[in-house]
This record gives structure tokens, sequence and C-alpha cells, in this order.
């Protein structure tokens, strides 16, 4: 059987609740206060079975325009909806505004349903279809059958169910495949049983057993039950009006709006980027960051409205925008919403989710409206790579484009490989999978190449540059992740040389230059002729000729190498003179408990050129540890 959801829709007391009676036999006002005023509050829930082996769900909406925000609660998952209208009033207010509510959902196919037809005399009823007909002229209802009926008599019913059966059997039903979602639109409990909700299943397939999860609270249940129309089922498809019994959940921290979904799959959002239609009946125009009401599907949340084309949209207008909510939400790519004032309470717009997660950082505008461009687009490749590249050197996880794409997994797929296949996303790990656009790669290679060359160029006399100290260079945004798979990469292509823990280029792998070993021997010499007192860096350039750049990569080495002590950025010791103020300090903090820097000139006759530099570097060696003025030895 294929399932269908049916809407109503139109102005208080035309009779959507009475013509659902008399074609289901249900009553929808199923609430006290209901029966005594007569009136629909909350959402009414039946269904119809017709031969052709369809099944609508019905949801009956109230039409007062105090409870729009309960009529667009229900609209959420319609297939089609029924406009009704009474023969005896035509058209009237909440008919108008019923009708860009459902425009603004995405609602595409319906009829509309005169009801009350035998109240007006035959002339009359003519004159009322060319009004309706005239008012849905631009409308998605503009060639919709228009069906005169009366539910106390029973006239026009049959013509309108066989043209329900004609429009349902040419709607696709809702696809079944990727995770489900349940938006909730009722709570309540049942005895022996606990917690029940009640929703359209908007996506997949849900069943007795699966692990949920209801979004945003993040509370973990478990199905312990499920009801299609009153009749217990092993599962669910999208499409079909469900009650799903959850276990270990108290109905009291449940609401409508809530979503039950599966278990660590979705995640809420508190920003979205959106395209937004302003409506021309709004009046005014839309200033930048105003303050609305969002509806999407049964949820309702507060919503400050970044305009991203302008400061203002005029009314009647379309543009891109970023939706800041007061409370989390659960958003897909595509999902319909409505804008409503507060005060007056009006509908003034709607639209179409883009990206419920945009990149948060600060974007050139043009670079923002490209990436919605694409987006917005119908090629499920452009759309992947869109993101990819929009999210620069950090790449982009498959998680991530799950979310923000609202594509299936094999659908992603299908477009990755595409890209991948074209060179113009790069796959960077495994497990997670990461992937960065081309340029991305390109770019970092590039600024990994040139801190290397930095390094080296720096330190002619280093073997090269350490692995983590290389790695450390990639900026702060960008994944640590890629830096394996970057360097890999570099050494395929023969740009760099990696051994061990040190990285160096090709041409620079060569052997010391002539006579370098007997200018170090020379260095060691003059360091150790100095003793405590050693030659400054100056002194060591006179009497060897060299200049002051070269001669400190010299001493690196000797130091590197353990033949000297670098005690400071140009100070060196030979390392026997070393050792040998290390022991007198020791000697006499052992004695004495603690020195100051007058008691460690008297202990060592040094100069205060190298007396400082050096309780500096027993400092730095984890020798001592200054208090004060002082030095005591670190104990540990």
């Amino acid at each position: 059987m294929k399932h269908l959801i049916l809407g109503t829709a139109g102005h208080i007391d035309h009779g959507k609740t009475s013509l659902v009676k008399a074609l289901t036999g249900v009553d929808c006002d199923r609430l006290p206060e209901e029966k005594s005023r007569g009136i629909t509050i909350e959402l009414g829930f039946a269904h119809l079975d017709l031969p052709e082996g369809i099944r609508f769900g019905i949801v009956d909406v109230p039409g007062h325009e105090r409870f729009i925000r309960t009529m667009v609660a229900g609209v959420g998952g319609m297939d089609l909806v029924m406009l009704v209208i009474a023969a005896d009033e035509g058209v009237m207010p909440q008919t108008r505004e019923h009708l860009e509510i459902c425009r603004l959902l995405g609602v595409q196919r319906g009829l509309v349903a005169l009801t009350k037809s035998d109240l007006v005399e035959p002339d009359w009823l003519g004159l009322v279809v060319e009004e309706v007909r005239e008012y849905l002229q631009g409308s998605f209802l503009e060639d919709a059958p228009i069906l005169p009926v009366s539910s106390r008599s029973g006239a026009g019913l049959d013509a309108l169910r066989s043209e329900l059966a004609r429009l349902g059997g040419e709607i696709e039903p809702k696809r079944s495949d990727g995770p489900f979602r349940l938006p909730v639109d009722r709570v309540f409990t049942v005895a022996g049983f606990g917690t029940v909700v009640t929703g359209t299943l908007l996506s997949g397939r849900i069943g007795v057993g699966d692990e949920v999860e209801i979004i945003p609270k993040g509370l973990q249940s478990r199905v312990r039950g499920i009801q299609h129309h009153g009749e217990k089922c092993a599962g669910g498809s999208a499409g079909e009006r469900l009650a799903v019994n959850l276990q270990g959940v108290e109905h009291n921290l449940l609401q409508r709006g809530d979503v039950v979904a599966p278990a660590g799959v979705f995640r809420a959002t508190r920003v979205a980027d959106v395209r937004l239609d302003y409506l021309g009946s709004a009046g005014r125009e839309l200033k930048n960051r105003s303050i609305l009401r969002l509806h999407s599907s049964t949820a309702e949340v507060q919503a400050e409205v970044v305009l991203l084309q302008g400061g203002s949209l005029d009314a009647g207008g379309s543009g891109y925008a970023r939706l800041r909510l007061a409370e989390p939400l659960l958003l897909l790519p595509g999902d319909p919403f409505v804008l409503r004032r507060s005060s007056p309470a009006t509908t003034v717009g709607g639209g179409r989710v883009l990206d419920p997660f945009p990149p948060l950082r600060r974007k050139r505008r043009g670079e923002s409206l490209q990436l919605l461009e694409a987006i917005e687009g119908e090629d499920d490749a452009m759309r992947i790579a869109a993101m990819v590249e929009g999210s620069l050197l950090s790449g982009i996880s498959q998680q991530e484009l799950l979310r923000r794409t609202g594509f299936s997994s094999a659908r992603l797929e299908k477009g990755v490989s595409l890209l991948l296949s074209a060179g113009r996303v790069v796959q960077m790990t495994r497990e997670p999978r990461l992937f960065l656009c081309r340029e991305g790669v390109t770019e970092l290679q590039a600024q990994l190449l040139a801190s290397l060359e930095q390094f080296l160029g720096e330190n002619p006399l280093k073997e090269g540059m350490g692995k983590e100290e290389l790695k450390g260079r990639l900026p702060r945004r960008s994944d640590p992740r890629f830096f394996a798979p970057l360097l890999a990469a570099l050494e395929r292509d023969g740009r760099i040389v990696a051994e061990r823990e040190v990285v160096t280029i090709p041409d620079r792998r060569q052997s010391p230059p002539p006579g370098g070993d007997a200018l170090l021997c020379r260095l060691e010499e003059l360091l150790a002729k100095g003793g405590c007192e050693p030659p400054t860096v100056r002194e060591m350039g006179d009497a060897t000729g060299l200049g002051e750049k070269p001669l400190l990569e010299h001493l690196n080495r000797l130091a590197r190498e353990g033949r000297a002590v670098k005690v400071k950025g140009d100070i060196f010791y030979p390392p026997l003179a070393v050792a040998g103020l290390r022991e007198k300090l020791t000697e006499f903090l052992r004695e004495h408990g603690e020195i100051t820097p007058p008691q460690f000139r008297e202990v060592t006759g040094l100069s205060r050129k190298f007396m400082i530099p050096l309780l500096e570097y027993f400092d730095g060696e984890k020798l001592t540890i200054r208090v004060g003025d002082k030095r005591v030895l670190r104990r540990g």
C-alpha cells in the first residue's frame, strides 16, 4: 500500500473537521474544549483507505488565527493539501495565510473542497468557483480541481475520493533510504506502556528495538512498540503517521518539536544558512537582524535573521540569510521553514535550509554567496566540492558532509568518488575520512616546504629538521592528521627526504665542507684555552677569520655533538669547565642550602658577564631553582 499524508487547510468554521469525519468516520476534535467551542484547537488525525491501494494519513489543522502555530506544525510532511473553502463565505483571511504557509513549506500538489455547497444557490456556487479560481492564479493550486461538497448530505464526496486517488497516484512516495526522522507532534502516556509520541515519519525506516535519540535533548531510548493508525506493526516507513512507544523516557521530558532519530547520527544546530522568501503581504521591509519566530516541521523557536545580501529585504523579495536560533534545532538541507512575527502574529516569510552547519569563521561576502549558490544548485558533486573548498585548509570529514548535505551515504559516496577521480578533492585520512580540496593540499605542501627551507637556511650545519618541529609549522586551523600524508606525498614527488625523525631536501645531502673538521678542532682549542671565561664570539672570529653567522653555526654544531656547551645565544663553554662549575655550585648548595649571585661570584671568581648566564643555564638545566634573588637545589 502507498502511504501519503493529506493535510487540511482553510479558515475557521469552513468545515475542515466535518469534511474529514464525512470522509473517514473519524471525529478529529477529541478535546472537551474543542467539543464545547465547536472549533479545532489541536491537530487531529484520521486515515482514509482508497481502493486504488492508497492510504492517506489525514492531518486536520485548526483554522483560527490564534492557532496558526499549531497549523504550521501539522503541515510538515504533507504530500497533498486539501484547501477547504466554505461556499457561503468564499476566500477569507486564514484561507490566504494557510495557502502561503503551504507554499513556503514546499507543498506542491492539492485540491480545493468547496464545503457547505448545499447552503447556496447554484448560481452563487458558480460565482464562488470563479472567485476561488481567480484567487489561486499564480499559486501551486492554480490548476487544481475545485470540488463542491457537502459534509452533511454527502454530495460530492465520491468525486472528492476519486480525485484524491488520482492525485495520490501521481505523487512519488517519500524516500525510505537514509536515517529516519520522526518530528513529534503529540506526547502522552498509555497505562502499562509508558511514553508514546506521534508524528509523520519524514524519511527512512524505524522498527521495534531500534536505539533512538531524542533531539535536541540528547535523551537515549529504545523503541518498545509501534502503531500505524491504531494497528500494531513491526516498523514504519517514510510517509506514514506513527505512534511510537519509547522505553525509559519520562513523557514530561518530551514536547512537540522534538525529533526521534537514530542514536548518534544527527546533531542539532543553532545557526543555519537559508534561502529566504519574504512575502509581499508582509507589508514592510525586513531589516537585518530582525527577531522572528521560526517554524520548522513541528518545532518553533525564536530566530535572529542576518541578511547576507544587504541591510534589508523588500516585501516580495528573496535572498540568502543566516538564522541564529535561540535554541538548538535539528535542521537538514532542504528542510522548509516558516517565519512569523510575534506582534501582530502574522506569517511574513519562509524558505529552505541550505547549510545547517555553515562555517562560523568570517569570510568575504562574495565567497560566502558563491558557496551558497553552489549548495543551492542541483549538481551533487558541485555541492560537495563547494563545501570541501569552503573548508579551506581545515578540511572536512565525511560525517560533516553527511550532516551539511543531507545526502544518504550512498548518494554522498557517488559524488565524492567523482571528485576524487577528477582530482578536485583529496582524501587525506582513511579513518575518519577527511577531505581537502586540491588547492588546499598544494598550499599546505608549499607552506611545509617553505618552513623547511627557512629552517635549513638558518641552520646550515644541521642534518635536517625534526618531523615534530615541522609538523608544528602547519597552520593552526589545519588538522595535524594531514601532516603524514602531506609529507608522504612530498617524498613521493622527490621534493624532500625523510629519514627516521629528520626531514631535509635532496640537494642538501652532501659531505662536510673541506677543512670543516679542522675548524671545529680550532674552536674547541680556543674554548678550552679560555676555561671558565671563554673567548667571545667576536674574539673567536678574529682568531679564525670567520664572520659571526658562520661561526655561530659551527659552534652550534659543536654543541650538538657534545663538544661544547651553549650557555647563552653567544656564550659557549668547554664541557670540562661547565662540569667543574656545576660541581662547585652543587657542593656549596649542599653545605649552605642557598646561594646568591655575589656568593656564586666569590665561589667561582667569575665576572658578571659569565656569572648570570651560567646561573640561568643551571636553572634551565633543572639543577637549581630561583627563589627571589637566591638559588636552591631543585629537589627530585
